[in-house]
Order: C-alpha cells, then sequence, then structure tokens
C-alpha cells in the first residue's frame, strides 16, 4: 500500500474523528446515528495513521505530496 495521504488531511481526519467520538461518549449522538459516527471515527483514526485511504484509489485522489519526483 503506497501511501495517498498528506498530512494535512490525515490532521483533519484525525480531528473530525475525535469530535465524532467525543459526541457520541458526551450523549450527543446516540442511538443507530452514534454508533455510525463511532465506526466513521475508528475509519478515520485508522486510515489517518496508516496514510492510506481505500476509497482514495477509485476517485483517483492523492494528498501526499511526492518528494524526489
Amino acid at each position: 500500500m503506497e501511501k495517498n495521504m498528506g498530512n494535512t488531511d490525515r490532521a483533519i481526519r484525525l480531528v473530525l474523528a475525535a469530535i465524532l467520538i467525543g459526541l457520541y461518549f458526551s450523549d450527543v449522538l446516540a442511538g443507530t446515528l452514534g454508533i455510525i459516527a463511532v465506526v466513521v471515527g475508528v475509519v478515520f483514526t485508522l486510515t489517518s495513521f496508516v496514510g492510506f485511504c481505500p476509497l482514495y484509489l477509485p476517485l483517483g485522489l492523492n494528498t501526499c505530496k511526492r518528494t524526489g519526483e
């Protein structure tokens, strides 16, 4: 897996993940919507740490800066 997420993209995802998970645990989001928010937050966190987003492949997106080209 080649990285396709830049540092800014990864930071934004981590912030959004923290917000979504925080909203769930503070009971602002509950029920099905809360569970979806937690799942999205976990996915954002994992993709941020790995630096690879599978959804970017079919969309042809790449926010990672290339060095040495």
